[in-house]
């Protein structure tokens, strides 16, 4: 795809990395605030970006418009009933592909770029909440549903469900 390239996001990149988190979770029909969501996302890439604690790549077309984007945390992970190879496993967010550019491969060239960027590091496990509609590149990456018995306790008021 000579049209597309993909390269490491920066700070300078937060409007993009924002709006792709906001339209990610709009597409899955997940209700959010999202003047909330863009504040507290924008501050929480202002901090883990710089900090090593979140990775992410962004696609752009030849004229310089990121049109997709996804990232990773590298987590420190205990052995469990999955195997995990060493101590660490990235989890995967923000994939996310604006409307007019989507089936053209865009999110497996993500993908294939965080996979790569783990591989280098020696990261061999990847962990990811898949959207229904794109369970199936999931799938034909190698992931699979994993038996998670993954709950959720939100203890700051107003937070809560």
């Amino acid at each position: 795809m000579p049209d597309y390239r993909i390269r490491p996001a920066t700070l300078d990149d937060l409007d993009v990395l924002v709006h792709h988190r906001v339209g990610m979770f709009t597409d899955m029909g997940v209700s959010v605030d999202a003047v909330a969501l863009d504040h507290a996302f924008r501050e929480w890439l202002r901090t883990t970006m710089p900090a090593g604690e979140y990775y992410a790549w962004v696609c752009e077309t030849k004229v310089g418009e990121v049109v997709a984007g996804g990232g990773i945390s590298p987590l420190k992970w205990p052995p469990g009933p999955q195997p995990v190879a060493g101590d660490r496993l990235a989890f995967v967010y923000n994939v996310y592909t604006e409307p007019a550019h989507r089936k053209q491969g865009l999110a497996r060239r993500i993908m294939e770029t965080i996979h790569t960027w783990c591989a280098e590091r020696g990261i061999a496990a990847l962990a990811l909440n898949a959207a229904p509609d794109a369970r199936r590149l999931y799938e034909s990456m190698g992931y699979f549903e994993a038996p998670s018995p993954m709950m959720f306790k939100i203890t700051e008021p107003g937070l809560a469900k």
